[in-house]
């Protein structure tokens, strides 16, 4: 009995009112706030990114929170890899620079670290100077082409747009 009493003391002391709440109201009585909610944007750029085979989908959330770090567009650094290295896919070898960046010469030790340089760099170069839409950033970012920009505003189109249900084929069912 004495156990017992001391137990209840130690977790009397020591629980906290929220502790309290959640044992005596039960799952059902918790705050809103504190359910999880899965960040549609993340999923829909990962699995857009699947649908291309890139081995950056598996970096969707890396995409998005850089994005939201760097008050940018979260399709804009992924549309730029669209362009510049089919999503990932054509860049040298192991220098995870699937942004042109560099003319392809520059090597980033990661593809955390090259999505964090590169958005990084997107906000301080381009964005806080002036150049706030693709059509200004393409001649800075990708000179002389003047096709660059419709390129990334293709692929931040296509990623705003994608839907799973929409890239599946459909097939016609017959009774």
């Amino acid at each position: 009995m004495k156990k017992i009493i001391i137990i209840f003391a130690f977790l009397f002391l020591f629980a906290s009112p929220a502790d309290a709440q959640e044992n005596s109201a039960g799952a059902s009585a918790m705050p809103k706030n504190r359910l999880i909610k899965k960040d549609e944007r993340v999923e829909k750029l990962e699995v857009f990114l699947e649908k291309y085979n890139s081995p950056l989908s598996e970096y969707a959330s890396v995409f998005v929170e850089n994005a939201d770090k760097y008050s940018l567009d979260f399709r804009l650094v992924a549309a730029i890899t669209g362009v510049e290295s089919t999503f990932g896919k054509r860049i040298p070898f192991e220098s995870y620079n699937a942004y042109g960046w560099s003319n392809g010469a520059y090597r980033f030790s990661s593809w955390e670290d090259s999505i964090n340089h590169v958005s990084k760099f997107l906000k301080e170069k381009y964005i806080d100077r002036g150049l706030d839409s693709v059509d200004k950033i393409a001649p800075v970012y990708a000179p002389p082409s003047s096709t660059w920009g419709g390129k990334v505003t293709f692929f931040m189109n296509k990623i705003e747009n994608f839907s799973e249900r929409n890239s599946l084929e459909t097939l016609d069912l017959t009774i």
